[in-house]
């Protein structure tokens, strides 16, 4: 989600408001200013989804970063290594 999701909440919410007090006209059946109204509402909370995500994934982590590398000595042998760092 992240950016993505907030750009496309903050459309929904644009979009929404548009079609709730900028359109006069009605369809047969249905009102513009009632999708309106939801879209503004799923944009709003698809903009929190979206805003919490990106806080979260922002944050720093447990401080704990694992690497995989290959390391040869001096010999020329290779061995797998895993390491695992604490910050």
């Amino acid at each position: 989600m992240g950016r993505t999701g907030m750009f496309f909440s903050i459309l929904a919410i644009a979009a929404g408001a548009v079609m709730y007090w900028a359109v006069t006209s009605q369809g047969h059946g249905f009102r513009l200013s009632t999708v309106g109204v939801i879209l503004m509402i799923v944009g709003a909370i698809g903009l929190v989804a979206s805003g919490t995500v990106f806080a979260t994934s922002r944050r720093p982590g447990s401080g704990k970063h694992t690497y995989d590398r290959e390391a040869i000595d001096a010999q020329g042998h290779s061995t797998e290594v895993h390491e695992e760092v604490h910050s």
